[in-house]
């Protein structure tokens, strides 16, 4: 079998199925005042009226600028803002200065990485993106087995570095979704029961955060200082701290070679091939990441995974999946990086996309597997899929200092999940999605920050659990005037300790 035969990524399933634009660079300009309009308000006190001095500078991108539609745009079609301006901060003074400028304009803003934002939450109206994706820097320790990263990197440019090295970072499967925003939010990914998460391996971080009543600075938060802030950076979410410029990262031995296989299945065998990864995928040897995934009837399921030891040992290891009937097995050894750029290299078929997040913490019964069944046969398209990721290993425990992440306990974490194209594709797929998931809530349940669904009522529960009171407090002390915020942003904590109810 070839690497690009065994793709486990949720999308580049999907995909099977079927840098921005030059731009006058304007350095140390100021927005023109013909294109401030009126700004959203973050707080009594925050800002000091339009007569700052802070400037923009980087690479600024304008409404009349050559590549402006690339420039704002996102990843996901489904969501098109227009920002007054777009800047590309080359430097971490580039980020004090648009946070400082926003501020004291009082423009509303937003933090960009990758553009994966699956809510298009990192692009706003009339307002700021502060996009750091150039923010690109790597230096790599051996001994130490640390790198130290710009969080402008995204997760295909960290493997392939890291891959003239005897290490590994446990990435996503997705090559262009950002490190900044991805490490925030956990990072979870088939290396993890291994590894641990992306958030679990964060060592220190480099951020900028809110000052007085219109500024910003820097701070570095670890173990020694600013703990709290590197505790809550370590899964709390991107967005809703300040602004993270670098990364350093706690990195891990990886065979020169691993075995990359996948079992494959027709539609319906779904009950026994799911029912027996469930109950195989938490207890199996560490150093097997996997994937399940049932798409529509028409294009049946499969098992993915890498195997991080010898890959002749593979069909031994999974021979409890090979027991299902209607079993196919295939397998192959490969570099890492080769199979994740060829993972990566098949384009994607779906300009709009859908997804929601749930844990399960015990196996799902038989009732539970023929909701899977029901909708996907009932799916609106071929796009549409459940994808689930095996849990356990390292996952379970938090690293030295503690995490904000919260899902540890689970036994898989699942996401029904579409892709489509055209607008009139909008209704269907998302309505489908949200059945889902109600449909799912006796089985599993709970979220993923890195995945948000603007249905989800109980946000806060769903994406930090019991953690979330202590993200409030942390919130309060770093950022009282909620200058990050967004639909589903974390808000501070009451300062006499009542919990207010969240109704945005």
């Amino acid at each position: 079998m070839t690497e690009d035969n065994a793709n486990w990524s949720r999308r580049s399933a999907l995909k099977g199925l079927a840098a921005a634009a030059g731009a006058i660079p304007l350095l140390g300009c100021p927005l023109p005042a013909a294109a401030a309009p009126l700004a959203k308000k973050h707080g009594e006190a925050v800002g000091e009226g339009a007569g700052g001095e802070a400037m923009l500078t980087g690479r600024l991108v304008f409404p009349k600028d050559p590549g402006y539609d690339t420039a704002r745009a996102g990843w996901d079609a489904l969501f098109s803002s227009y920002p007054q301006v777009v800047v590309f901060c080359q430097s971490t003074g580039d980020v004090v200065n648009a946070l400082t400028y926003a501020r004291e304009n009082d423009i509303d803003f937003r933090v960009r990485g990758g553009r994966h934002s699956l809510e298009g939450w990192s692009s706003v109206d009339d307002g700021i993106v502060i996009d750091i994706s150039a923010l690109k820097s790597i230096s790599i320790d051996l001994e130490a087995k640390t790198a130290t990263v710009g969080t402008g990197l995204n997760q295909g440019e960290l493997v392939n570095a890291l891959a003239k090295t005897p290490f590994a970072f446990p990435t996503g499967d997705e090559a262009t979704v950002g490190l900044g925003g991805v490490t925030l939010g956990g990072g979870i990914g088939v290396l993890a029961p291994r590894m641990g998460l992306a958030c679990d391996n964060l060592l220190a971080v480099e951020i900028v955060i809110p000052a007085g009543r219109s500024g910003a600075r820097v701070v570095r938060a670890d173990l020694e200082q600013h703990s709290d802030l590197l505790w809550a950076c370590r899964g709390g979410g991107g967005g809703n701290f300040g602004i993270a410029t670098s990364y350093e990262f706690q990195i891990h031995d990886m065979p020169e070679t691993v075995g990359i296989w996948q079992v494959t299945w027709p539609f319906s065998a779904l009950e026994g091939a799911f029912d027996t990864w469930q109950r195989w995928a938490p207890s199996a040897d560490v150093r097997l990441g996997s994937t399940f995934e049932a798409d529509t009837p028409i294009d049946g399921l499969k098992v993915n995974g890498v195997f991080l030891g010898p890959p002749d040992q593979v069909q031994e290891m999974v021979e409890p999946l090979l027991k299902v009937s209607g079993a196919q097995f295939q397998s192959s050894a490969s570099t890492w990086v080769d199979h994740y750029n060829a993972d990566n290299a098949i384009p994607d078929p779906y300009r709009s996309w859908k997804f929601t997040p749930m844990w399960a913490p015990q196996p799902i019964p038989r009732e539970g597997i023929d909701v899977v069944r029901d909708m996907l046969t009932r799916a609106p398209s071929r796009g549409c899929t459940f994808w689930a990721l095996g849990w356990g290993g390292a996952v379970r425990k938090p690293p030295p200092g503690g995490a904000a992440w919260f899902w540890r306990d689970p036994i898989f974490y699942a996401e029904p999940g579409a892709g489509w194209n055209g607008a009139e594709g909008n209704g269907a797929h998302i309505a489908w999605i949200e059945q889902f998931r109600n449909a799912m809530r006796p089985y599993a349940g709970g979220g993923y920050v890195n995945v948000p669904d603007r249905a989800i009522e109980d946000w806060g529960t769903a994406y930090y659990g019991t953690h979330f009171d202590r993200l409030r407090v942390i919130k309060r002390r770093y950022d009282p005037h909620e200058v990050f915020s967004f639909e589903q942003s974390i808000p501070p904590a009451d300062l006499f300790g009542d919990k207010p109810i969240i109704t945005k």
